[in-house]
């Protein structure tokens, strides 16, 4: 019996699951899991964020040609549906599925992670890596990350929306090459994406379309406003709305400029992270 996770990736849907995958995965570094990318590229990566053994499957149906029945699975994608769910719960005895989708229901074979839902065989938390909490000095006083994948470049589109505060952008993982050329009147540095870390812990006020930056940023004592970009689901949203956590939706120049106003007299919520309730969930369904 084998321990998998799999995390859905791409040019077109961003990292944001696979930081949260590199979250969990360094809590169970005890453990021998295998963690299977739907981009061969993240695979390539994952070493760089502690995570010891990374495969590219490609596509979620390709999973049984590396996994055997009887194994089990840690499961963070919404490509899920009834079919698949039912193949997947047959295939793997263990099934723990990670969902931010507030309207989700819990599939009768299954585990679930979830940050709104509560129930047998549920644990409702967030999670975001240890290192972030660490309180760094705030030596970016604003800056934006639009997401890990712009594959529409509406970032080029919309720059001058964030051209007045001259922000510091933060480039994408998925950013097509050369990108950055046609973004450099708008702001006022531009940082690689293997500057990721860096720039999400030591900026005060981090503008981005990317929740678990959002969550990463705050963990740190920064002060986060999230972009809704029109492209990405609201999923997050009640979550951010309970947390005090600002919201422009989509490229709105007023909100965008209220907010940032705000920001020097705003308070959030106190951060709860749910590591140690979703770690001691993970390795208790692990153990069934």
């Amino acid at each position: 019996m084998r321990l998998f996770y799999y995390v859905h990736t791409g040019h077109r849907i961003g990292l944001d699951r696979f930081h949260r995958a590199a979250a969990i995965l360094n809590e169970l570094n005890d453990l021998d899991i295998t963690l299977l990318c739907s981009d061969f590229r993240i695979a390539g990566e994952a070493r760089n964020h502690g995570i010891k053994r990374a495969v590219g499957v490609d596509l979620v149906r390709n999973i049984p040609q590396i996994a055997q029945h009887g194994d089990k699975i840690i499961f963070d994608s919404d490509e899920i549906n009834p079919t698949l769910m039912e193949d997947m719960t047959l295939f793997f005895p263990t099934f723990i599925r990670i969902s931010d989708n507030p309207d989700d229901t819990k599939y009768p074979k299954e585990f679930l992670i979830s940050p709104y839902l509560q129930g047998d065989g549920i644990v409702t938390g967030t999670i975001v890596d240890a290192k972030y909490d660490e309180v760094l000095p705030k030596t970016i006083p604003m800056a934006l990350f639009f997401g890990d994948d712009d594959y529409e470049k509406d970032l080029q589109t919309h720059q001058s929306l964030f051209s007045p505060y001259k922000m510091e952008l933060l480039m994408g993982f998925y950013h097509f090459l050369g990108y950055e050329n046609s973004l450099k009147a708008s702001f006022s540095a531009i940082h690689e994406s293997e500057e990721y870390d860096t720039v999400i812990r030591h900026t005060d006020v981090l503008v981005s379309g990317s929740p678990m930056a959002v969550l990463q940023n705050l963990s740190g004592g920064g002060r986060p406003i999230y972009l809704q970009r029109p492209d990405y689901a609201r999923d997050f949203l009640p979550l951010f709305e309970k947390m005090g956590i600002p919201v422009v939706d989509g490229y709105n120049k007023e909100r965008l400029m209220e907010v940032i106003s705000k920001q020097t007299s705003k308070s959030y919520q106190n951060y709860q992270r749910s590591n140690k309730e979703v770690i001691e969930f993970i390795r208790n369904c692990l153990v069934l």
